[in-house]
């Protein structure tokens, strides 16, 4: 049997070892994703009386909210 012949010199083998050893694999970009419809995350001060009636008919309360608000605001 014939011993594999190996070509370049020993230093760009030994790069080339040593890189494929420590180089991160490059990552696909990750996927950016946009809120549903657009939405915002905002801090709102609201009365409690208000927060309270929404929260009444359990989750969903600021869907609820941003569907009086959007009426309000005559975008409806």
């Amino acid at each position: 049997m014939k011993p594999t012949r190996r070509t370049g010199s020993a230093l760009d083998n030994a790069e080339a070892a040593f890189k494929a050893v420590t180089s991160k694999p490059v990552a696909a970009a990750p996927k950016v994703t946009a809120p549903p419809e657009g939405k915002e995350m905002v801090s709102l001060r609201l009365d409690r009386a208000v927060l309270e009636h929404f929260q009444e008919d359990g989750p969903g309360w600021q869907d609820r909210i941003n569907a009086a608000l959007r009426l309000a605001a005559g975008l409806e």
